[in-house]
C-alpha cells in the first residue's frame, strides 16, 4: 500500500530531472534580471546622460519635467524587476520542496508549457483565469 502512495505522490509533482530543468531555467532568468536591475539602477546613480546643457527657461523646466518622469519610470521598472528577482527566487525554494509547479489555488500540476513561459507563476490557468 506504500507503495501506491508513492506512485501517486509522483503523478501530482514533476520528477527531479524536470524540476532540474526548470531550475537551470530560472537561475538563468534571475541573472538576466539583475543584469536589467544593474543597468537601471545605473541609470537612476548617473546624471544627465546627454551632459549638463542647460539651456535655461522654458526648455529648462520641460526637460526637468521630462526628467523627472523618466526617473520615476526607471524606478517602476526597478521595483518590478525586484519583485520579479524575488518571485524566481521563491519558485528556486519550490523546486527545492519539490512543490514546484503545482497550483496554490487548485492543487493541480500547472502545465510545463506555462511554466517555461512564466517560469515564477503559482497558479494554473484554471486559476488563473477563476481569479480574472
Amino acid at each position: 500500500m506504500e507503495k501506491l502512495t508513492i506512485n501517486t505522490f509522483n503523478k501530482t509533482r514533476y520528477s527531479d530531472q524536470e524540476l532540474e530543468e526548470f531550475k537551470r531555467l530560472i537561475q538563468q532568468k534571475i541573472a538576466a534580471a539583475k543584469e536589467e536591475l544593474d543597468v537601471l539602477m545605473g541609470s537612476l546613480r548617473g546624471g544627465n546622460p546627454n551632459g549638463t546643457d542647460d539651456t535655461g527657461g522654458v526648455y529648462s523646466t520641460l526637460e526637468d519635467g521630462a526628467a523627472t518622469l523618466e526617473k520615476e519610470t526607471v524606478h517602476q521598472m526597478a521595483a518590478r524587476q525586484k519583485k520579479f528577482i524575488v518571485d524566481l527566487e521563491a519558485a528556486l525554494q519550490r523546486i527545492g520542496n519539490k512543490t514546484y509547479g503545482i497550483c496554490r489555488v487548485t492543487g493541480k500540476l500547472i502545465q510545463k508549457e506555462r511554466l517555461m513561459a512564466v517560469p515564477h507563476t503559482t497558479l494554473s490557468m484554471e486559476a488563473k483565469l477563476r481569479q480574472n
